[in-house]
């Protein structure tokens, strides 16, 4: 299962919100893949596009396309502050094994 902070809830709201569209919700999807696994996108939306897995957690409403939210079971959304570093991460799980010629891209 997916799980929400409340922290990254809590920011998706007050984001929310300063863009005028408080009843909407995050939808998250992916947005590609390399060597180094997946890469996830994320839009602000009115409503689910059809298939998708639908999570709330403090009345935020998360939309997840159907085979992103497969590949993100056991892990978890959150915001970080660090520094110059913000914004939210999906962290957990196991990290990607780097294929052949992938060298130190991976981090």
């Amino acid at each position: 299962m997916l799980t929400i902070t409340d922290i990254a809830a809590e920011k998706a709201k007050e984001i929310l919100t300063e863009e005028g569209k408080p009843e909407w919700g995050l939808r998250f999807y992916t947005a590609g893949s390399s060597c180094c696994g997946p890469s996830y996108g994320i839009d602000i939306v009115e409503e689910p596009s059809k298939g998708d897995e639908t999570i709330e957690k403090n009345g935020l409403k998360v939309y997840i396309e159907a085979d992103t939210y497969k590949n993100l079971a056991g892990m978890k959304i959150d915001y970080i502050q660090e520094g110059d570093n913000e914004g939210f991460v999906i962290a957990g799980g196991q990290p990607p094994s780097c294929g052949p010629g992938c060298g130190s891209s991976c981090g």
